[in-house]
């Protein structure tokens, strides 16, 4: 005789290859934001890179202007969600990188609205990290950081911070502000690195 019932055992689940611990698959774009939607018009949006030496500007045009890469990868959040196969246009933070000099070894990300992550600056470049302005053939929707995001989709979903307006270049790893609240420096997915 059994004492546990099929109710407690849960749903098979198919689990992907693809999906790291703790995880669960998604087939729609969860919303998740630390505040409100910032209103940016390409117009007036700037992308700047700040370094120990000066810094680096792209206005909308300038930016638009770069090589542009198509990138296609699954994105992990750590509120558990996890979307696979998502579609991306963006400019390479190698790209960006190419004329702008640094001995430096961390970066922090800002938005508009005030937001920041921190992210070491190896785990941007080598073809890691994008800029994206397009999600799925589309200009990349306001409520999932439109105009551009930053787009890191190798870490959890908040170091991919929405609204980008810069990365500033730091001498050591200093929490943004999630970091400052609890969650984990670093932000590895397939190491569950969800809080301190």
């Amino acid at each position: 005789m059994s004492f546990i019932t099929r109710g407690f055992s849960g749903r098979s689940r198919e689990r992907d290859e693809r999906l790291p611990p703790g995880q669960t698959l998604v087939h729609d774009f969860p919303v998740l934001s630390a505040g409100p939607t910032p209103d940016i018009d390409t117009a007036d949006w700037e992308f700047t890179i700040r370094t120990e030496s000066g810094s680096q500007s792209w206005n909308w045009d300038e930016f638009m202007a770069l090589e542009i890469d198509e990138v296609s990868t699954d994105i992990h959040c750590v509120t558990h969600w996890s979307k696979l196969g998502t579609s991306w246009r963006g400019v390479s933070i190698d790209t960006l990188f190419e004329h702008v000099e640094t001995g430096y070894d961390y970066v922090m990300a800002h938005s508009y609205g005030g937001y920041t992550t921190n992210v070491p600056l190896d785990e941007l470049r080598g073809g890691k990290a994008w800029v994206a302005f397009e999600f799925d053939g589309e200009p990349l929707e306001p409520e999932h950081g439109g105009p551009a995001r930053l787009l890191v989709p190798h870490l959890y979903f908040w170091k991919s911070a929405k609204w980008v307006r810069g990365l500033e270049m730091m001498p050591t790893d200093e929490p943004g502000f999630w970091e400052q609240n609890g969650y984990h420096l670093h932000g590895d997915p397939w190491k569950e690195e969800r809080y301190w």
